[in-house]
Parts: structure tokens; C-alpha cells; sequence
């Protein structure tokens, strides 16, 4: 169906709206509110009908609808002020009163079957999470054991990077003695989780493991031993550590087999990892060489949203840390993260990207509420937690920031990341002018990587603040050699503080630091 009203043409099968015969630009989340609203015209529709239809019931802050409803009326030139087309109807809701005539799509039908279009098929791997072993000699724990496995098996399927066989098939292997590469061809996976489960009185003891079925090594293994004072919380705790776990490994191992192919039968799958890392590394000449990798991924498949995902969020890394113009670079980011959601809409790592361009434009809320659906999304997902707990920090949210920068450090304790997120939490600490707990987070961050430009920048303020000169001298040297453009005028102008309070605090930790 398309709605026509004034110069605007809405295509609900196009996915498009139109002005005089233009494209508008709409985020998806955005042109799904408009198509509500205009579709629901006859009546008022209210926060709960719209937090339902068009955030499936998840958990949304205020500020995030409303920005949502600002962007439909921009798009359609309509603002809060006049309400032209999309009306607040005060403490019950909103409601489309432009004059909307109807029509149906047009669809012709080929002479003939068009063959669909050819998709690059990339090496995704597939993983097997087999049913964890009951070592207690007690069949009636056989309950806990499963509920484990099944819990792993649904976190991962939400990860998106990988094929997870369903559990009807690889349970089907619990209580026998088959061999993993056996396993691994009959369900034609590269990756088999198993482990096993030993209760005993109020304790239980869960050893988990990963395994590349191609060589038959492990790749990676763990033992928890935790209290069972609550069942469920102790199963949900160990199955987010061990799903926070495996993603990386899995990435680092599919790095390591790409980098044995010959150059010329790379698939776009294997350009993807090989860029990741990179990304990981954060640094300049991995922030580049990233970029590289994404940019041939994506020009061997245009529609590869994972590719176009990490491409967005690799180049804001680049304008946070400094390494980027900002006006430069965030279109293009943005038209990346665009192209991600539309690709995949329930890819976590787009709508993450997408939140790290909004946050970076000064589109706080909208950062928000991206990063927000991400986590929704996928709950272990560290990075986004960590870019949410730095979106946090920015809109003034300085307790809230801290915790979630907390919850990331929890869900991966071997992240790649995780001196992102301890110079995170410092940041949270300095806004709160706890600069001794600030001071000992950022070091903490300098520990893990002693070439983090945000770590220098928390250290070099919070010295600043203490009037420990020789800190914040040691501090502003390092940071002048991580990021050299870095001045009182970038700081102002790069960084999206939401309060100018805690825009004038940070500056007058850099000016109490030394630097002009």
C-alpha cells in the first residue's frame, strides 16, 4: 500500500518515502513509526501501542520515542511546534491528521521468472553446542545441565556471526561416545562447544570448552565453581560468560584459517575477520588497515551487513580516538550503518554502529536508544555495552555509566576492548569528581594498552583536578603521543557533552593539566 498526502508519497512495500519525487533518508525504525502513524490515522496511538509495534515490547526511555517522533517530523518537514501532520495529543499519544489518499503498489509481473539476484556466499562457520554431561551421578540434575547447553545455544544464535545448529540435532548425541570430528560432519559445523556439570550439596562445578573440529584442538576452556543460592541467576551468570567467551575465540581462529588461504581465494568472510583483527587492536595503522580489509569485503558483497557494521563503527573509532575528521567521515559512517540495519535489522553490531554515529553527531538520544537495542538484541554484547556506558557518560548519566561500563568489563574479562572500558569508567568517576578512583581506572586501562588515547585524556584530566602536576604532566606527554592534534578547540568542539557543565569541567581538568 502507499499513502499520498501533500508533496510525500509513503511506500510501505518500497520501504520508501518520497518529496516531489526525491528519496527522504529515513533511519528504519524511524519510517516504521511514520508507516504506523499514518496507517493508524483514524485513531490516537499511544506510547504503549508504539513501544509494542515498534520496539517489540522492549524497555524505552522517553527521550528515545521522542526523538524517534522529531525525526519522522523533520523528515516530513513538520517540527513539534506547528504539528502539521504528526499531533501530540497531550497524556494520551500521538495522531497522523494530514489528508492521506490510498492506493496500491503496483506490481507487473515478468513474461518469465526472473532468477533472483546472485548473493556472494561467504564461509560463515557453523557451531554445535552439544548437551553438557551430568557428573553428579544424580539423574534428576540432568535438568541443569540442559538448561545450561540450551541457554548457550540461544546466546550464541544471537551473536549473528555464526550458523548454530538447533538443539534437536546436536542434542541428539547426549549419552554417547562419538568423536567431535565425527560430530562436526554429520551436522557440518567447524566449532563444537561441550563441557560438563558436577553438583554436589549446594555447589556446582561447570567446565565448558571449545573446540575446533578441523584440527581437534581446543581452542579455549574454563571452570566456574559457583554457590547455588539461586539456581536460575547462577545459570544465567555462567551462560553469559561462557557465550561472552566464545565469540572472540571463534573470531581469532577464523582470523588464523584465513590467513592460510592464498590471497587470491579470500571470500569476503575471510576479509571480515582478518579486519576485525585489526579493529581490535586500536590503533592507528590497524585502524587503517581495517578500513581496507571491510572496504574489499564489501565490494565482493555490497549487502554484507556484518561488513558494513563494523566498517561504521571502525571509522568513528577513528574520529573518537582522533584519528578522523568528524564532518569527514560520519556521512559516510552513517550511510554504512544505514545500509547494516536495512541488510539485518536484528544485527546487534548495526544498530551498535549506528549508535556510535549518532553519539558521535551529537544525537545523544538516538545513541541511546541504538545502543539500547543492540543489548536488547544480544545481552552479551560487550562492545555495545561499553559504547552504551560511554553514551551514558556524555548525556550526564554518570552512575548509570559507570555500572554498564562495570557490565562490560563482567561479560568479557579477555575483551579485546577491555581497557576501552576501565578509561570508560574512570571517565564516569571524573564526572563525578571521585578523581582518585578516576585516576586508578585510567592506569588500570593504561595496563592493558599503554597506547590508549582515551585512558591519557581521563588520567590528564583527573591529575589536572588533584593539582598532581607531575601526573598530569606525565599524562598530556603521552596523550600528545598517542593523538597529536589534541587541543583545547578539538576537545570542545569533537566531544557531544549533553550538559556544557560537564563540557567546562572537563576542559578545566585539561587547563589545570597544561594543556592550551
Amino acid at each position: 500500500m502507499r499513502f499520498l498526502f501533500e508533496n510525500n508519497v509513503l511506500d510501505g512495500d518500497l520501504r520508501e518515502l518520497t518529496c516531489g519525487g526525491a528519496a527522504v533518508p529515513l533511519q528504519p525504525q524511524v519510517f516504521d513509526l511514520l508507516l504506523y502513524l499514518v496507517a493508524q490515522r483514524a485513531r490516537v496511538v499511544s506510547k504503549d501501542d508504539l513501544i509494542s509495534q515498534i520496539w517489540s515490547d522492549r524497555i524505552v526511555s522517553d527521550s528515545a520515542l521522542n526523538s524517534r517522533i522529531n525525526a519522522a517530523r523533520k523528515a516530513l518537514g513538520d517540527d513539534g511546534a506547528t504539528q502539521r501532520l504528526i499531533k501530540t495529543i497531550p497524556r494520551k499519544g500521538f495522531r497522523f491528521v494530514g489528508d492521506v489518499r490510498e492506493e496500491a503498489a503496483l506490481t507487473l509481473a515478468p513474461a518469465e521468472p526472473a532468477p533472483p539476484p546472485a548473493r556472494i556466499a561467504t564461509d560463515r562457520p557453523g557451531i554445535a553446542v552439544l548437551a553438557f554431561e551430568n557428573m553428579s551421578g544424580d539423574p534428576a540434575q540432568e535438568y541443569f545441565g540442559d538448561g545450561i547447553s540450551e541457554d548457550i545455544l540461544t546466546a550464541l544464535s544471537k551473536q549473528r556471526w555464526f550458523m548454530v545448529i538447533a538443539r534437536n540435532s546436536s542434542f541428539t548425541y547426549k549419552g554417547r561416545a562419538v568423536h567431535i570430528r565425527q560430530i562436526a560432519e554429520e551436522l557440518g559445523v567447524r566449532y563444537v562447544v561441550e563441557g560438563s556439570v558436577r553438583k554436589a550439596d549446594n555447589r556446582v562445578r561447570i567446565t565448558a570448552q571449545l573446540n575446533d573440529a578441523t584440527t581437534g584442538g581446543h581452542l579455549w576452556a574454563e571452570r566456574y565453581d559457583r554457590e547455588l543460592v539461586d539456581v536460575f541467576a547462577v545459570q544465567d551468570e555462567i551462560t553469559n560468560a561462557i557465550a561472552a567467551a566464545i565469540e572472540p575465540q571463534i573470531h581469532a581462529a577464523e582470523n588464523f584459517r584465513s590467513h592460510r588461504k592464498p590471497p587470491a581465494s579470500l571470500d569476503a568472510w575471510d576479509l571480515l575477520m582478518r579486519a576485525l583483527s585489526h579493529y581490535w587492536r586500536v590503533t592507528r595503522q590497524d585502524h587503517g588497515a581495517a578500513q581496507a580489509l571491510l572496504e574489499r569485503a564489501i565490494a565482493i558483497d555490497p549487502d554484507y551487513g556484518q561488513a558494513l557494521a563494523v566498517l561504521a563503527a571502525n571509522h568513528m573509532f577513528g574520529v573518537h580516538l582522533g584519528w578522523a575528521e568528524l564532518a569527514a567521515i560520519a556521512p559516510v559512517a552513517e550511510a554504512a550503518a544505514l545500509a547494516a540495519v536495512r541488510c539485518d535489522h536484528e544485527d546487534a553490531w548495526a544498530h551498535a554502529a549506528l549508535g556510535s554515529v549518532c553519539f558521535s553527531t551529537r544525537r545523544l538520544a538516538d545513541a541511546l536508544s541504538e545502543f539500547e537495542q543492540a543489548l536488547a538484541l544480544n545481552p552479551n554484547f560487550s562492545l555495545a555495552q561499553g559504547y552504551y556506558a560511554l553514551a551514558l557518560s556524555y548525556a550526564g548519566r554518570s552512575a548509570e555509566s559507570f555500572e554498564a561500563a562495570q557490565r562490560a568489563i563482567r561479560l568479557s574479562p579477555r575483551d579485546p576492548s577491555l581497557a576501552i572500558y576501565h578509561g570508560i569508567a574512570g571517565y564516569a568517576r571524573f564526572t563525578e569528581q571521585r578523581y582518585l578512583e578516576a585516576i586508578a581506572l585510567a592506569r588500570e586501562a593504561i595496563r592493558h594498552r599503554g597506547d590508549l588515547t582515551g585512558a591519557y585524556r581521563v588520567l590528564a584530566v583527573s591529575a589536572g583536578m588533584t593539582g598532581d602536576s607531575l601526573l598530569a604532566e606525565t599524562a598530556l606527554g603521552e596523550l600528545r603521543r598517542t593523538q597529536p592534534n589534541i587541543s583545547l578547540h578539538w576537545i570542545a568542539t569533537q566531544l557531544p557533552w549533553a550538559n556544557e557543565a560537564d563540557r567546562e569541567h572537563y576542559l578545566e581538568g585539561f587547563r589545570r593539566a597544561g594543556l592550551r
